[in-house]
C-alpha cells in the first residue's frame, strides 16, 4: 500500500526536530520587532554553531576584505535573512542521527549535498539571482527526504536504493514505485513542518519535477542542474552507463547550456573543499 509523504514525516517526531536556536532564529527573522543584536544573542548561545558561521563568513564563500569576528557583524554584512539560511544549513547536518549504516554513509551523503549546495549558489549567481544563499541551503537540503525514509521505512528505502543501483530507474522513480512517494516530496513536507519559507520548500519538493513548481520554478531548475553536475562528477572513472540527464526545462529557465558545466565544476572545486572542511566536523558530531 502506498505511503504518503505526510504520513512519513508525521511519524518522524523528535528525530527530525531542528535545534531550538535554529527555530528561534527562524521566528525572529520573520518578526519585524526583532533586532540584529537580539538575533545575534540567540545564535551566540550555541558556541559550535557560532564558530562555524564565523568561519563561513570569513571564507571564500563571501570573500569579504576584512575579518568578521562577531555574529552581530556577520548579520550586518550578510543580512538577517541570509544568515537565517546559513544557520539552517549548518543545523540540518546535526538534526538526523542513527541512520542505519548499511543504508547510507552520512559523510558521503552530506558531501554530495554540500557539493550540490556550492554548485547551486554558483549557478544562481550566473543567473543573477538575488540572495543566492537560499540556493546554497536548497542544495544542502534537496535530499533530506531520503533520511526521513531511511529512518521511517528502512527496508523499503533499501529496496528503492537497490532498484536504482541496478540502473533500470532513477532513485526518485524507484521510491515512487516501492514506497508511493519520493524523497523530494518528503523533503518538502518536512521543511513545511519546520515552517521554512515556501519558496525553499517548493524548490526542494520540485527539483526532480521542475514543471510542477510555481513560484520557485527557477530555483528548482538551478538545484536540478546542480544535482546533475554533482552526480556526473561522482561517477567512477570506469563508469560506462548512461549519464544523468538535464531536464530541458532547466536549460530554458536558466538560459544556460552544456558548455557551462565544466566551467562551473572547476569554479566549485576550491569552494567545495573549503565548505566541506567546515561542515565535515558537524557530520562526525552527528553520528
Amino acid at each position: 500500500m502506498p505511503i504518503e509523504a505526510r504520513e512519513l514525516v508525521k511519524g518522524v517526531g523528535k528525530l527530525a526536530s531542528l535545534p531550538e536556536v535554529c527555530v528561534r532564529v527562524n521566528e525572529m527573522v520573520d518578526d519585524p520587532r526583532s533586532s540584529a543584536a537580539a538575533i545575534g544573542k540567540v545564535i551566540s548561545r550555541d558556541t559550535a554553531l557560532t564558530a562555524q558561521l564565523l568561519r563561513l563568513a570569513n571564507s571564500s564563500f563571501y570573500n569579504f576584505p576584512s575579518n568578521i569576528s562577531t555574529i552581530s557583524r556577520a548579520i550586518m554584512i550578510i543580512g538577517e535573512r541570509e544568515l537565517r539560511y546559513l544557520v539552517l544549513a549548518l543545523s540540518a547536518v546535526r538534526t538526523f542521527t542513527n541512520i542505519p549504516v548499511e543504508l547510507t554513509n552520512m559523510a558521503v551523503f552530506w558531501r554530495h549535498n554540500v557539493y550540490c549546495a556550492v554548485l547551486a549558489r554558483l549557478i544562481a549567481n550566473r543567473c543573477h539571482v538575488l540572495h543566492s544563499e537560499r540556493l546554497f541551503v536548497a542544495g544542502m537540503l534537496h535530499d533530506i527526504g531520503q533520511l526521513v525514509m531511511m529512518s521511517r521505512v528502512p527496508d523499503l528505502a533499501r529496496l528503492a536504493l537497490q532498484r536504482a543501483s541496478d540502473g533500470h530507474e532513477t532513485l526518485h522513480e524507484a521510491e515512487q514505485e516501492v514506497i508511493g512517494c519520493d524523497h523530494a516530496e518528503v523533503g518538502r513536507v518536512l521543511l513545511e513542518q519546520w515552517k521554512l519559507p515556501p519558496v525553499l520548500c517548493e524548490t526542494v519538493g520540485c527539483h526532480h519535477n521542475i514543471a510542477a513548481a510555481d513560484e520557485a520554478r527557477l530555483d528548482a531548475a538551478i538545484v536540478h542542474l546542480a544535482t546533475v553536475i554533482a552526480s556526473r562528477a561522482e561517477l567512477p572513472a570506469d563508469y560506462d552507463g548512461p549519464l544523468p540527464q538535464v531536464d530541458p526545462l532547466a536549460w530554458e529557465l536558466t538560459a544556460l547550456d552544456e558548455s557551462v558545466l565544466e566551467e562551473i565544476s572547476e569554479e566549485a572545486a576550491p569552494m567545495f573543499a573549503e565548505s566541506w572542511a567546515m561542515i565535515q566536523p558537524l557530520v562526525r558530531h552527528a553520528k
